[in-house]
């Protein structure tokens, strides 16, 4: 897994913890990009995407070629605009 930048969280529980705030890792059959906190509401950027699927901080592309690239950027953008409204967003 390939991380770029980092957040610190503590939930209302009490739970806290850092984690990467967007990054990607190479698998056997897809490509996982890490988009966090989610995609509360980015479906019309998912709809122009391409071929994907989705888990919940997660989208899985099996070739990268067949996706619109620049659309993927806007989307990991607005990811991290999204995360920096919820936790401060550092540098790696």
């Amino acid at each position: 897994m390939i991380g770029y930048g980092r957040y610190a969280y503590r939930y209302a529980s009490g739970r806290s913890g850092e984690f990467l705030a967007t990054g990607f890792a190479p698998r056997k059959v897809e490509l996982s990009i890490y988009i966090m906190p989610g995609y509360q509401d980015f479906a019309d950027l998912l709809a122009e995407l391409g071929p994907h699927r989705k888990g919940k901080s997660c989208l899985y592309i099996r070739r990268l070629e067949a996706v619109d690239q620049q659309v993927l950027a806007t989307l990991i953008r607005k990811g991290l605009e999204d995360l920096g409204a919820q936790w401060p967003v550092m540098s790696s």
